[in-house]
């Protein structure tokens, strides 16, 4: 068994503005850097034998301050753990995307599992790459407590994977912004403790929604 603690990425100015980052590197907005702070004093004492973090920018911002809090050399980027490739759409913002690719956004809003935009990932691939990187990172330090710092849209993947739901449809669970979520690799398969936890950001200003695809 391997305790894994998914930690989703601060806050950007694109999530702000609803617009498609998938593999896009952006940095953190202040809102995002004052919450990787709250996040590493909630988590100050508590300290995991590995940190890691999808290897994308807003990721690795968000996992600095909590390696600095665990007193540990550096955070493992791991490539397994990015967003979603959104293809063409990558870097519009919602009110461009039903200008410029009408027939797209339409294909979009069916969140079917095999539809992948020109480019990107379908959320059959998506889902295989994401559980792919689980299984090798749970089995690689087996029995051990691990801290990941990923994306919304991997986030979504797990979860419809430990509670055994379809890839197609619109997501169901919260995913906010440096949230606490708590599973456990038992024997091949992943199982929930806590999810969405974000008490540590008591006073901040209020998430944006992460359903339209801005992860």
């Amino acid at each position: 068994m391997t305790e894994l603690l998914f930690i989703r990425h601060g806050e950007t100015d694109w999530n702000r503005q609803q617009r498609f980052q998938g593999q896009i590197d952006v940095p953190l907005n202040a809102v995002g850097h004052a919450q990787a702070q709250r996040l590493a004093a909630r988590l100050a004492g508590e300290p995991h034998q590995g940190l890691f973090s999808s290897d994308l920018l807003r990721a690795r911002e968000t996992a600095a301050p909590l390696a600095a809090a665990w007193k540990m050399d550096d955070v493992v980027p791991l490539a397994g753990f990015r967003e979603q490739h959104f293809g063409v759409l990558e870097g519009l913002d919602v009110p461009t995307i039903k200008e410029r690719h009408p027939d797209l956004w339409r294909h979009w809003l069916e969140h079917r599992a095999d539809f992948a935009l020109p480019g990107g990932e379908s959320l059959r691939q998506f889902h295989a790459r994401v559980l792919g990187a689980v299984r090798e990172l749970a089995s690689s330090y087996a029995g051990q407590r691990l801290a990941v710092v990923t994306h919304g849209g991997v986030l979504d993947m797990l979860w419809r994977s430990a509670q055994g739901l379809p890839l197609d449809g619109l997501r169901e669970c919260e995913i906010p912004n440096t949230g606490l979520n708590r599973l456990r690799w038992v024997q091949g398969t992943l199982r929930v403790e806590q999810w969405a936890d974000a008490a540590h950001l008591d006073g901040l200003p209020a998430q944006p929604s992460t359903r339209a695809g801005e992860r």
